[in-house]
């Protein structure tokens, strides 16, 4: 096998950074970052755990992933493997988050009210109750996405 076909070649001084993956990165830790805002605002209390924690507004997976998408259309073209695999791998996890966990937790917080309701003796009253925070409504999916698209396109205009 030709030395030239698998060496990869050099960095130019445009590309040192990954733009896709910085991309990606920064648009879930702004996402996480502003769901200690958007608790605050809905609910009136500071909550330090939403800067790790999953579910609320704004999505950091959807602003995850469509970065990324975002990101690997501006910097490859829309024509690769690569922007394929991102937007379907960004289909699927928003499609997850706003779907099947975000039913997961309301399955959750119906199954914590039981536990609650039940009498003191009975075997699983003394359980921990489930997380019930799993995943997205359609609208933080949607800000989340947004999100990771304004990330991209700012990372793009930066370089």
């Amino acid at each position: 096998m030709d030395d030239a076909l698998t060496a990869a070649p050099p960095p130019s001084p445009h590309t040192a950074v990954n733009r896709p993956l910085f991309s990606a990165v920064l648009a879930f830790a702004i996402a996480q970052f502003l769901k200690l805002f958007t608790t605050w605002y809905k609910e009136k209390k500071w909550d330090s755990r939403r800067l790790l924690g999953s579910g609320g507004m704004p999505s950091s997976h959807a602003a995850t992933v469509v970065a990324l998408a975002v990101a690997i259309g501006l910097e490859e073209g829309t024509g690769g493997s690569s922007f394929a695999l991102a937007v379907i791998l960004a289909a699927i996890v928003m499609y997850d988050a706003s779907g099947i966990r975000l039913h997961a937790g309301r399955q959750a917080e119906l199954l914590n009210q039981i536990v609650c309701e039940l009498p003191p003796e009975h075997p699983v009253s003394n359980q921990r109750p489930l997380h019930e925070l799993l995943g997205h409504t359609p609208l933080q999916v949607c800000a989340g996405a947004v999100l990771g698209c304004l990330v991209s396109f700012c990372m793009r205009s930066s370089a």
